[in-house]
């Protein structure tokens, strides 16, 4: 187990965005021997294990097995709750050199105030009309939302009203001639000029383990569940046509070229199936697809906004989400329930209140573009959105072991019988 945290850690330090996030898992992929396969060549596939990634930002991995005529997928999401930088970003105002920034997600804003910030993201370079990208991280804060002080605001614990426009704007300078595109080029020491960007403002907090119980962490939701998955994909030795899918955009709808709203991963079953010669309709029916994201703790001060028999603690294993809004069915949650009881690993249900909203899953858009078997599970945690966040440390192991387990087991399910081989 402790070099699997020492691999959580990583990532939860490391994937400080969408694109830094994949690049990470493109790496740990390439050092297990996947190879990389892009969208505009003609796929081949005569070795094992492959990996495809789409606009920097969503990728697939998937190893192959001859006599497979079924899947089974692991879908869970890289993006994380933080800042946006606008176009024309910079402005100066009050003596202070600011970024006009803007949420991505539903962020929790006051938490993200008076935190270290540094950036990541896309970068286009240009130099002599020739174009490039980069993936960058400048790893050190360059920016701070400074909050109100107390003297001055006398309200400000009791009224948590922050107007998005004005309260987050964070302070990168004091020099009016500072600007975004130098504090980009002097950190990375680029010499080309800043043409385009996709940057992102995050907490440059590191993760801490308190006790040997909790992780508190910035990213907590959703890498907690990637990291999990992305292991159980390389540990897990079953016999079916294993793919983990980590998409871009659930925070914000799922609504891109990328996210788990388009055909990235029906265009990818597709060209596996044409190639290992399989009726894409009949080798779905077979399958089944783990959508992986996090949900609410019951809050050790707020139990009423718990649901009344669902809502676990921390510490409560892997949650199997059931509720009208998700995929789970019970033929789904009957194979998941099946893994978890043969090999002792702990569950619970999990239901949100009737007149609390629930943050959206993977599995509304994915399931526009492929009908398969789909359950929604994941893990309870406590600070949901915020900038540092606080989960179990032994649920996201048990969360691996599952969906291992869940890549390794034999399964059929014919003539409204479920049967494990």
């Amino acid at each position: 187990m402790n070099n699997f945290n020492k691999g959580l850690l990583n990532l939860l330090e490391n994937g400080t965005c969408i694109f830094t996030c994949i690049k990470n898992i493109k790496e740990i992929l390439l050092e297990h021997n996947f190879i990389e396969l892009t969208e505009q060549e003609n796929w081949t596939l005569d070795q094992d294990k492959y990996f495809v990634i789409r606009n920097d930002a969503s990728l697939i991995a998937f190893t192959l097995n001859k006599k497979s005529e079924k899947f089974k997928i692991v879908s869970t999401h890289g993006d994380t709750p933080s800042f946006t930088i606008k176009p024309n970003s910079e402005y100066y105002e009050n003596n202070y050199l600011k970024l006009n920034i803007a949420p991505y997600g539903g962020i929790l804003n006051y938490s993200f105030m008076d935190r270290p910030l540094s950036i990541a993201g896309r970068i286009i370079t240009t130099h002599n009309s020739i174009y490039k990208k980069q993936i960058i991280d400048l790893k050190k804060p360059v920016a701070i939302i400074p909050s109100i002080a107390i003297h001055q605001n006398d309200s400000a614990n009791s009224n948590l009203d922050i107007n998005t426009e004005i309260d987050l704007m964070p302070v990168i300078s004091l020099k009016k001639e500072a600007s975004l595109e130098n504090l980009i080029k002097e950190n990375l020491k680029l010499k080309d000029k800043l043409f385009e960007y996709d940057l992102f403002l995050y907490n440059n907090e590191l993760p801490t383990i308190i006790n040997d119980e909790f992780l508190a962490s910035p990213r907590i939701d959703n890498l907690s569940c990637t990291y999990a998955a992305l292991e159980a994909f390389l540990k897990g030795n079953g016999k079916d046509i294993n793919i983990l899918v980590v998409f871009n955009s659930e925070e914000i709808g799922s609504n891109t070229m990328e996210g788990a709203d388009s055909t990235f991963l029906i265009d990818t079953l597709k060209k596996i199936c044409a190639i290992k010669n399989l009726d894409l309709a009949t080798a779905l029916s077979k399958s089944i697809q783990i959508n992986a994201d996090n949900t609410h703790a019951r809050h050790p001060n707020h139990f009423e906004l718990s649901d009344h028999t669902n809502t676990p603690p921390l510490n409560s294993g892997i949650m199997i989400m059931k509720e009208t809004s998700s995929s789970t069915n019970s033929i789904s949650a009957t194979i998941f329930k099946h893994i978890c009881k043969t090999n002792k690993l702990k569950y619970s249900y999990y239901t949100s209140r009737n007149d609390y909203a629930t943050g959206s899953t993977l599995a509304g858009p994915n399931l526009k573009h492929l009908s398969i078997n789909t359950i929604d599970i994941g893990l309870v945690m406590l600070a949901m959105h915020s900038s540092y966040e606080l989960i179990s440390l032994k649920d996201i192991y048990l969360l691996y072991q599952s969906l291992k387990k869940f890549f390794e087991i034999e399964y059929k399910i014919k003539n409204q019988e479920i049967t494990f081989l």
